[in-house]
């Protein structure tokens, strides 16, 4: 069973993916106790999808992200650069309208100028081994006045609270991930990239400097996840 490290080449962040896609979603479903689903309602609300938007769902994995998108009659691209995930989202979801799936590389997105009316990444941005970069390309990716949103692991904002989590995260994320059928090795890589990621306003900054305006945040589940939001200047 393969596992990426905090240096995140790309090679084998892909391969770790590779490894659990195909429990990838239950794997998810467990390990936040049911939580995944308020904050796809919280990413759905956020990106407002309208019929006929295009918006492109990055890190998109099984395409689990991108469903509630095409479901209110947007375009939605789900791309992902590990193609084991890619595969088990085609599999399942290969006749859903308005969805379709495409291998991609957060750092050089295959897609022309201003191609979107909206983009958003979930869970993936802090895998991608250049974050600044990454936030630049979907900026060139998206429209002028298009949205941004980045639904992430965060710094929980209740200090005793953020004592229990952190504990949780090393200790018991890779043995429930084990537990549940998939790749323990890859979960303990998963607990130290939520560690190592910046908080709420430090991942705000980064944002902003990538050149997206009206940039703000709100946490999710006492922080734990935090919701970014920006829009692409008019000019």
């Amino acid at each position: 069973m393969s596992r990426a490290d905090l240096d995140k080449d790309p090679h084998d962040v892909s391969a770790m993916f590779d490894d659990v896609a195909p429990r990838y979603d239950l794997a998810n479903g467990v390990l936040s106790l049911g939580q995944d689903r308020l904050w796809r309602r919280a990413v759905l609300r956020a990106v407002d999808p309208r019929p006929r938007d295009r918006v492109l769902d990055l890190a998109a994995g099984t395409g689990t992200s991108a469903l509630p998108f095409a479901a209110a009659g947007a375009q939605v691209v789900a791309a992902d650069f590990s193609l084991g995930m890619l595969r088990a989202g085609h599999a399942r979801r290969s006749g859903t309208r308005g969805l379709a799936f495409t291998a991609a590389d957060a750092l050089a997105l295959p897609f022309r100028d201003g191609a979107f009316d909206a983009v958003t990444i979930s869970f993936g941005l802090r895998n991608v081994s250049d974050t600044d970069r990454a936030l630049r390309e979907l900026l060139r990716v998206t429209r002028p006045g298009g949205r941004l949103v980045v639904c992430e692991f965060s710094t929980p904002t209740f200090r005793p609270f953020r004592a229990v989590y952190s504990g949780y995260l090393m200790r018991a994320l890779p043995r429930v991930a084990r537990r549940v059928g998939t790749n323990g090795p890859a979960y303990a890589y998963l607990a130290e990239s939520i560690a190592d990621w910046p908080a709420q306003e430090g991942l705000a900054r980064r944002v902003a400097a990538a050149g997206w305006a009206e940039v703000e945040w709100r946490d999710l589940t006492g922080g734990i996840v935090a919701l970014h939001r920006g829009r692409k200047p008019l000019s």
